[in-house]
């Protein structure tokens, strides 16, 4: 849960653009900003007939405050329930009318509303984005039912789900003051007691298209997407976003521990180290050795995790390795294994610990470090062309504030780490004082019966 639950790691955004890279046709990426605001990028595509458009905002549930949590993502689904032109679920029946898909994510630093059409539908596309930009109407009565939807997607991914609420909870303790600290789908307190006008002053505040980034890959032309923008986005005014002040997670001065209990049928143990995350991706190093690390420990069957605990030791029956190395936010190193039947979670804990401590000690060897690199490369390969992937990874990068142009400098720097920085970074951030470290004591798991999600369930990152 603790990986699935994050944006992409960059691992894998890497092997798919160079994954595409290998395989596609030349391609262009090109970018035009319009006088609004509205950054705009293309990549052509030329394999198949097919464009996918993404609208990106640049507000996730980072952006949120206490009380109103969740409402980033209530937000979303709200712009399915009708504009004053399209009504409620039209947008949805219009797209799959044309022959097409379409969904949206949110996250904590981003939302996203993407589609998949047939070259010939993109302005299609566009026109519906731009008109949900400015003329959502935000109906009570769609708000009261959707926000049941909401709570009920809380309940089926986070409360029935005890490591969701591990996660949840070692978030919660990790961070002291940071917004990460909430999840984006919001308290259910919160989701309660929000009200259409949370998501209304939200929308108001937020959704403009200085704000907004639209990527769009595929088979088209850029100086045609270009003329699309500015014909459907063009006209919309900008407007004065509120001011972003820092919000810098004071430093942790001694490990954390939590116990959580809930209905499950095996323990659980999740530990999650302070870490830096990308910044500066020219001249930053700490990162990528990061990211190294983590595809050490379990970046493929034969890694050190698998090998040595689950394999060897037969102290886990799994453990994951995981690091979230691009965010607004603070970066997290993660841990986690499930103990073997006879095992406590406590030795499993002290398994991953001294899978640490022997990098840190002892390093890794060229050869170990090889193979990753060769993997991150080359991985993921059913999904190197996937159109939707490079967009994702492109609007993804920019809405944290970092170039999409990063992506191919990634793919040289992280094939510059050296075993030494792999080594260095273990000893350097693996400490009890960035340390919090989360238990699952699993409680009697009641029998019921098990119901269908709820329709209208959408992405939550």
């Amino acid at each position: 849960m603790m990986v699935a639950i994050h944006v992409l790691r960059i691992a894998a955004f890497v092997a798919l653009w160079a994954g595409a890279a290998v395989l596609a046709a030349p391609s262009v990426t090109e970018v035009h900003t319009l006088a609004n605001g509205m950054r705009v990028i293309v990549k052509t595509d030329r394999r198949a007939p097919v464009v996918v458009s993404m609208v990106w905002y640049k507000v996730g549930s980072v952006d949120e405050f206490n009380g109103t949590t969740g409402v980033a993502h209530v937000l979303e689904h709200m712009m399915f329930k009708g504009t004053r032109s399209i009504p409620a679920g039209g947008f949805s029946k219009t797209i799959a009318t044309a022959g097409g898909r379409e969904n949206a994510f949110t996250s904590r630093d981003y939302t996203g509303y993407f589609q998949t059409l047939h070259k010939s539908k993109l302005p299609l596309s566009l026109r519906l984005e731009a008109d949900r930009m400015v003329n959502l109407t935000l109906s009570r009565d769609e708000f009261a039912r959707e926000i049941k939807v909401v709570m009920e997607e809380r309940r089926l991914r986070t409360e029935d789900q005890p490591r969701a609420l591990v996660y949840e909870q070692l978030m919660a303790t990790a961070l002291g003051a940071h917004p990460y600290r909430r999840p984006v789908i919001g308290w259910m307190n919160d989701l309660e007691n929000m009200r259409v006008e949370d998501a209304r002053v939200f929308y108001r505040r937020w959704y403009a298209p200085n704000n907004a980034i639209l990527v769009v890959v595929g088979d088209v032309e850029p100086r045609q997407v270009f003329d699309l923008a500015k014909r459907y986005f063009g006209h919309i005014r900008p407007k004065t976003l509120p001011e972003r002040k820092p919000q810098e997670e004071p430093q942790q001065l001694g490990i954390k521990r939590l116990t959580v209990k809930a209905p499950a049928e095996q323990p659980y143990v999740l530990m999650a180290y302070r870490v830096p995350v990308l910044r500066d991706p020219d001249s930053d190093w700490e990162p990528y050795a990061l990211d190294m690390l983590a595809g050490v420990l379990d970046g493929n069957e034969a890694a050190r995790l698998n090998r040595t605990l689950v394999r060897g030791e037969r102290l886990a029956s799994s453990a994951s390795a995981g690091y979230d190395e691009v965010a607004r936010g603070p970066g997290m190193f993660y841990l986690s294994a499930v103990p073997t039947p006879g095992k406590t979670v406590e030795e499993a804990e002290q398994g991953l610990r001294r899978e640490l401590q022997k990098i840190a000690a002892e390093g890794v060897t060229e050869e170990e470090l090889k193979r990753i690199k060769a993997q991150i490369i080359a991985g993921q390969i059913y999904q190197r062309d996937s159109m939707f992937f490079q967009a994702r990874a492109i609007g993804a990068m920019e809405s944290v504030g970092l170039s999409y142009r990063t992506l191919d400098l990634m793919i040289e720097k992280l094939k510059q780490v050296t075993p030494d920085q792999v080594q260095a970074v273990a000893k350097k951030y693996f400490t009890d004082d960035t340390l919090t470290v989360a238990y699952l004591d699993p409680q009697p798991v009641a029998k019921k019966q098990l119901s269908a999600p709820p329709p209208g369930l959408r992405h939550v990152q």
